[in-house]
């Protein structure tokens, strides 16, 4: 054990008061006192005290800076790539030790925690121990508040240790997969597989095997080209949709050797679906070899770039993390820092956290020019997706790896995508074109490299293709070329030159001439949204703006043109290679024509918005200018174009290439829109725009709602009091004992919800956590809500479509009122095209089906859901599952209705499992 640790004060701090628990000293015993916030603050400014979490330690105390002894930081240390929920019961668990039962004892608690933490450094079987010598050393040197503890129990190891990028395994290259071979299933063996998949002991549910039967079509054999055999199914919560589509799925695998990709929206549900395929794949290290979980670039370590930090490029805290982000890329699965085995409450204990920067977000990957390259996780990543059998991605990259394969594979044949009610929102943004100041200075920054006296690895076209600009004179030519052109892209300050009229380039004088225009023709909105971003149409620009478009046209395609002249060499130095191009060179040139082809891509789309600044308007689009603010701070500006119809290019770029389809979710019809309400469905999902064959099937959930479930409509909260609205949350919260999932459509209200009830509810013993208060990700916060049945959680979008939280800790959802949509100028346009407000009618209604979705999650499940609007309209209730009861009542029976479920809930806990 450690006794210095236990020799160290500890500090707790909640809602509803602040404990220090004093170590022993010579014969005084230890001590937990209650101490007020100066205290405890002069104690900590003092004193390294024993803590959770310093970001929230530190808001409670009202102390940003607050730092000490962080036992999350010891636990990334000594346990990476582990899971523990961040809190005083989630680490007693992953320490086998005691939690304590009420906040007083916390305090206490943390250091014997501590102690058995460190414990850990004389066990012979401490599986992380290797590399943990070295990283202690370089945290020294750092100043690490927890060195000097562990540094005289941990030994030297009796051989050096292997550097972390020597211990990282290589990837090796494999040879195409072959093309599937054609088959069609019988049903038979899709129902016997389905039945090996759910257990010979499991109930045999109809709907599943309906559900498993309509998806085996989609393998069928394509009967001509860009026709894909197209299902789109309604699997209602509880029939089990995913083993429904795994099964059909696996048979085919096994008989034609081929591949599927699933597609969803949210990472949670993408570990989820992981966790659902060890059932097709039990062996652990098959399963690795058969089903792979990708992502974007964005959302793995840089190799590159960790060693950049490592060796001096942090500094500070920031250095302290790339430590323990170096421990967690030795044991890490996959290197997924996003959603990963990363724990998502590490870079939150770094408020000025470095984690972006250790990812590729800027595209500037040198590829095969890496000296990483063979262990580069994005790299092993691609590659075994391309051997894989299942790939699981999201909507986004399912998109671009179907319209645009650049890992060497081609896109799989059978596209699979659940939450299949989001991908008119993730083709949304996956096809828009943006053309922002924040996106123009990153294309300059990648052609242009560092200016200045900017720092870091960055590097532009010249310094990456330095070999080709040597050997290829036309090359080098188009290099300089697109150099010179990028100057005319804004560069750093140009938020302020615009602020300043004092615009640099000629994007730079389209921007300012945007932003006047819209500062002269949007009104500031009234009320919640004060200070937030502007906009107004692309409609009869005036002159100046005419012109400044002109120029900037002019500007793009002087980039353009050298850009697409170096895509011509680099294709044709890969044609005919020269004797200097071997097999690293080549894959560095690859990687170079890829993200050529994207700025490419990215340039003619803005050539093609200037063209519409003064011409005619193009029905299958929506164009428009705006000024992004945030809490009344400019932080872009630009115009912006959208598809009219998403949709249309999943269609042809996506469905159209595979053989076969199938999107899926429990929400996707609308009701009572067509004969059988397939409409809403087909629009949203482009089944509408597919020339091949599209089928429709549906299952209801086999959940009793009319036993389960009930929906509560507060007929008297008086619209727009916060204070009010507050007081709902607080009495419904407490009357159901904490369970509560609470969903707000503005932030700023959610904030001051929060602000009046937080420590009202912890008094009574209900905690309350919320995003864009907590200094947590939404992923923790979850973690958190779901362990602890007596929390509660405030949240918005995100918490109404990826929350998975089945059973007692989630029992009753409340929406602060209708979700009713932005009145932006997109959803405008979208509104007079699709009906008006029947439109608005099934925006809404999805979003409240979502958010009701989250309330039964299993056959046991009981749950509220309780709607803050005395004007909620009759035409929506259709949102609900059939037979579930809708009571329209004054808030004080809501509350009694909330109050009288926890205590049946507690007398059925009582029954279940009576004291001894």
């Amino acid at each position: 054990m450690a006794p210095l640790a236990l020799s160290l004060p500890a500090i707790h701090a909640s809602h509803i008061g602040i404990w220090i628990a004093e170590p022993a000293r010579d014969d005084a015993p230890s001590t937990v006192r209650r101490v007020g916030r100066g205290e405890a603050m002069a104690a900590v400014a003092a004193t390294p005290h024993i803590l959770l979490g310093a970001p929230l330690t530190g808001d409670r105390l009202g102390y940003p800076e607050l730092s000490g002894l962080d036992l999350l930081e010891l636990f990334a240390f000594l346990y990476p790539a582990r899971f523990t929920v961040p809190t005083p019961g989630g680490l007693a668990e992953a320490l086998g030790l005691t939690a304590p039962q009420a906040e007083a004892d916390i305090a206490a608690f943390l250091p014997q925690a501590a102690a058995a933490m460190l414990g850990s450094l004389s066990d012979p079987a401490w599986p992380e121990r290797e590399g943990a010598w070295d990283g202690l050393q370089a945290l020294i040197r750092q100043r690490w508040a927890w060195a000097p503890l562990l540094q005289p129990h941990l030994a030297k190891p009796q051989r050096p240790e292997r550097w972390l990028f020597t211990r990282l395994p290589e990837w090796e290259e494999q040879p195409p997969r072959a093309q599937p071979r054609t088959t069609r299933l019988s049903p038979e063996a899709v129902a016997a597989r389905l039945d090996r998949l759910t257990g010979a002991s499991a109930e045999r549910r109809t709907g599943q095997r309906d559900y498993a039967l309509a998806v085996a079509d989609i393998f069928a054999p394509r009967e001509r080209k860009q026709a894909p055999q197209m299902l789109v199914a309604e699997a209602g919560t509880g029939i089990g949709k995913t083993l429904g589509y795994l099964a059909p799925a696996k048979q085919w695998i096994e008989e034609t050797a081929g591949g599927v990709a699933i597609s969803t929206y949210t990472k949670a549900l993408q570990r989820q679906l992981a966790r659902e395929t060890e059932r097709l794949y039990p062996d652990p290290a098959t399963h690795r070899e058969k089903v792979v979980v990708r992502k974007g670039r964005e959302n793995y370590l840089c190799l590159l770039n960790l060693e950049d930090a490592l060796q001096g490029g942090f500094s500070g805290r920031a250095a302290i993390l790339a430590q323990l982000v170096a421990r967690w890329a030795a044991y890490t699965r996959d290197g997924d820092m996003v959603g990963g085995d990363l724990p998502g409450w590490l870079p939150a204990l770094f408020r000025r956290n470095g984690t972006t920067a250790l990812t590729d977000r800027r595209g500037e990957c040198i590829y095969a020019g890496c000296p990483h390259f063979r262990k580069c996780f994005i790299e092993r990543s691609a590659r075994a997706a391309a051997q894989a059998d299942i790939v699981i991605a999201n909507h986004a990259l399912t998109m671009v790896q179907a319209a645009r394969p650049r890992d060497g594979a081609g896109a799989a044949s059978r596209l699979i995508f659940d939450e299949g009610h989001h991908l008119w929102d993730a083709a949304d943004s996956m096809f828009a074109v943006a053309l922002t100041g924040q996106e123009a200075i990153e294309i300059r920054r990648w052609v242009m490299g560092p200016e200045g006296k900017s720092r870091g690895r960055r590097r532009g076209l010249a310094a990456r293709l330095a070999d080709v600009a040597s050997y290829d004179e036309a090359g080098e030519k188009a290099i300089d070329a697109a150099v010179n052109a990028a100057g005319e892209l804004p560069g750093d300050g140009w938020l302020a030159r615009l602020a300043e009229n004092d615009p640099w380039g000629a994007i730079e004088r389209l921007l300012a001439a945007v932003r006047t225009t819209v500062y002269a023709r949007s009104a500031e909105t009234k009320g919640g949204d004060a200070g937030y971003g502007l906009e107004t149409e692309l409609a009869e620009p005036d002159a100046p703006l005419v012109a400044a478009a002109a120029d900037a046209s002019d500007a793009v395609e002087a980039l353009l043109r050298p850009l697409m002249a170096l895509g011509k060499r680099l294709e044709a130095l890969i044609e005919d290679a020269p004797d200097w191009l071997d097999g690293q060179a080549r894959a560095r040139i690859e990687g170079a024509r890829h993200s050529l082809a994207t700025r490419i891509d990215t340039l003619a789309a803005w050539a093609a918005l200037l063209g519409r600044v003064g011409g005619p308007a193009d029905p299958d689009f929506v164009d428009w200018l705006a000024v992004d603010r945030y809490d009344g701070r400019e932080y872009d500006c630009g115009l912006h174009r959208h598809w009219l119809d998403p949709a249309r290019p999943v269609a042809a770029l996506v469905y159209g290439p595979a053989h076969g389809v199938l999107v899926t979710s429990a929400t996707l019809r609308g009701a009572g829109h067509g004969a059988d309400g397939w409409d809403d469905a087909d629009i949203r999902t482009g089944a509408r725009h597919v020339a091949g064959p599209v089928g429709h099937f549906a299952v209801p959930s086999p959940f009793d709602y009319g036993e389960q479930a009930e929906v509560l409509i507060a007929t008297d909260l008086p619209r727009g009091d916060l204070a009010a609205l507050a007081g709902a949350y607080s009495r419904l919260i407490e009357a159901s004992g904490g369970g509560a999932l609470g969903l707000f459509s503005a932030i700023r209200r959610l904030r001051v919800v929060h602000a009046r009830i937080a420590d009202r509810l912890a008094r009574a013993g209900l905690p309350l956590f919320a995003q864009h208060v907590d200094p947590l990700d939404t992923g923790t916060l979850v973690d958190i809500f779901r362990a602890d049945p007596h929390a509660s959680l405030l949240g918005t979008d995100a918490l109404r479509d990826g929350v998975d939280v089945p059973g007692e800790s989630l029992r009753l959802v409340v929406m602060e009122g209708v979700p009713w949509p932005r009145p932006t100028i997109l959803h405008a346009a979208r509104r007079a095209a699709q009906g008006g407000s029947a439109y608005d009618d099934a925006v809404i209604r999805a979003r409240i089906a979502q958010a009701f979705g989250r309330l039964i999650r299993r056959a046991d499940d009981f749950g509220q859901f309780v709607m803050l609007s005395a004007s909620f309209p009759s035409r929506l209730l259709s949102a609900f599952p059939e037979g579930t009861p809708i009571r329209r009542l004054p808030l004080d029976e809501v509350v009694n209705r909330v109050a009288a479920a926890n205590v049946e809930r507690r007398k059925s806990a009582y029954a279940a499992f009576p004291p001894a």
